[in-house]
């Protein structure tokens, strides 16, 4: 088949294939399994997407509009049904409205909800209002007949900058108001478009959610800490850190920590699904983690201000990472006691603990959790 020709829509069978083994990397399903994603979004009906906007910068809406594999007109065309979303659509006014209801109407218990936006709740939803209702109408009149609602970006999934310090408008997300529907979160300012393509496909693919964590957000996407898998990882454990910006450890590429990086205590995957197409984050352009997945660490803490982390620095044990001189530093076999040391008042602690009767699991250290992961 040539390259250029379509497949499926006006998609490329390359850019469709690629997009494919993205979505199926980013989820953590194994390599093979793209071709059964892929099979998903072509022979499944496309589904209908309706996109609200409140207490919102188009932020989110706009990292969608940069992305490229797909671009945004293979999605809308290709992969989803969006029938309604008010930056996107031709139709303004009365014209909108009537395609709104129509799809709800016509979609109920089948439709994505995507919220895109923190809801105001003071003075009975005042403060954002849009074809004379509220958002917390809005939000209350789509969310039940929704099959899942998706908070795409920070503000929609835990409040966001509206929902900062004395929170004049009362601004909450999405979870504060539904509570009969499942939520997905996809946090971010903005979020990675990617993750919310890969939730799509999962859904396409499935037929169900991915698994969430705790704070509602897929687990593929921020089940871990960008810390984990930052490339100034190594300088962090060695303790190289950049002091200030512009200096000779910033320059080099050594550690953010200490100029208030988030990454330590902030779970998505940007350090490894990054941004633009052309492979850059924050972080490998030189500027901290703000941690704007977290919804207590967003706009709650100083860009400067450092996390509290375990061991911000690596333990004495290791040798100081500009060692130079001879006979500087801890000496070998002082450090190879204390080890030795340390190791036997472990493995006695664990020994005695598996020796008591009854031992449950969380006692011992062990895990019976063998769920399958997806």
């Amino acid at each position: 088949m040539n390259k250029d020709s379509q497949f499926p829509g006006e998609l490329p069978r390359r850019e469709f294939i690629k997009l494919c083994v993205t979505a199926t990397a980013i989820m953590g399903l194994p390599f093979r399994m793209h071709s059964q994603v892929a099979a998903a979004a072509q022979s499944s009906p496309r589904p209908p997407v309706i996109w609200l906007h409140f207490q919102e910068c188009t932020g989110c809406s706009e990292s969608l509009l940069r992305s490229s594999h797909p671009t945004v007109s293979s999605l809308i065309l290709d992969l989803i049904s969006l029938d309604y979303h008010e930056t996107l659509m031709a139709g303004s006014g009365a014209q909108a409205e009537q395609s709104l209801h129509e799809s709800m109407a016509a979609n109920r218990g089948k439709y994505l909800l995507v919220v895109e936006g923190a809801i105001p709740k003071a003075q009975n939803g005042i403060f954002c209002k849009i074809g004379g209702k509220t958002a917390v109408e809005l939000l209350r009149e789509a969310a039940p007949g929704a099959a899942a609602v998706l908070c795409i970006g920070t503000c929609s999934s835990f409040g966001g900058i509206q929902s900062v310090g004395v929170n004049p408008t009362s601004a909450v997300g999405v979870r504060d108001l539904v509570t009969d529907r499942p939520i997905v979160n996809i946090p971010g300012c903005p979020p990675n478009p990617y993750n919310f393509l890969s939730t799509v496909l999962y859904y396409l693919t499935f037929k169900r959610l991915p698994k969430l964590d705790a704070l509602g957000r897929p687990k593929f996407a921020y089940g871990r800490k960008i810390h984990e898998h930052c490339e100034r990882r190594p300088h962090f454990d060695a303790g190289r850190f950049a002091q200030a910006y512009g200096d000779a450890g910033h320059a080099q590429g050594y550690c953010l920590y200490k100029l208030g990086c988030k990454g330590p205590a902030t779970y998505a995957n940007c350090s490894v699904q990054r941004f633009n197409d052309v492979g850059v984050w924050p972080v490998s352009i030189g500027h901290p983690c703000i941690g704007c997945t977290e919804p207590d660490i967003l706009f709650k803490l100083p860009i400067a201000e450092k996390v509290q982390i375990h061991d911000p620095t690596p333990f004495d044990s290791y040798a100081p990472a500009n060692l130079k001189e001879k006979g500087k530093g801890p000496d070998p076999l002082t450090t190879g006691i204390v080890g030795l040391a340390a190791g036997a008042v472990i493995g006695a602690g664990i020994m005695m603990a598996k020796k008591l009767p009854n031992a449950s699991p969380t006692q011992t250290g062990e895990s019976h959790d063998h769920e399958p992961k997806e």
